[in-house]
């Protein structure tokens, strides 16, 4: 039988260090088979949370290694939410979807594919500049009914 932690939280925070955003992916995979959550929606969250991850990393923290990313993952009564904040200036939410076409033919770069995975993977996203400076992107997974 499955064991449920409902109402339960963890948190992580890593250095800007790429490669480090697997360590995001295993703890979004625990964290979702500990609460029950379907194996291809599991894949899903290990894409989304790589994706935005990866992205604060990157783009959010300027690959600054001293900056740091904080993933927090929530157990909700019908999702798994996710929130990846980053240390960094952040972007507006207006990043056109890429054309996959004009990326497989080598004719644009794969700016803006990160978030067009996030945004088709996600069941909710919202991403948001912080007060005191920084980022945030809030994601959720739906739970079966």
């Amino acid at each position: 039988m499955q064991q449920s932690y409902t109402n339960s939280a963890v948190k992580i925070v890593l250095p800007a260090v790429l490669g480090y955003e697997r360590i995001a992916m295993a703890c979004s995979a625990t964290f979702a088979q500990m609460n029950g959550l379907a194996p291809d929606r599991i894949e899903d969250l290990k894409t989304v949370v790589a994706e935005a991850t990866t992205n604060a990393m990157q783009h959010g923290n300027g690959g600054r290694a001293e900056a740091h990313v904080t993933i927090r993952f929530e157990m909700l009564p019908d999702a798994i939410q996710v929130t990846v904040r980053d240390e960094g200036n952040g972007f507006e939410n207006v990043v056109k979807d890429p054309d996959i076409e004009q990326i497989i033919n080598e004719e644009e770069t794969p700016i803006g594919f990160g978030v067009f995975l996030i945004r088709n993977l996600a069941d909710h996203v919202e991403f948001h500049l912080l007060p005191g400076g920084g980022h945030c992107v809030e994601m959720r997974i739906a739970m079966p009914h």
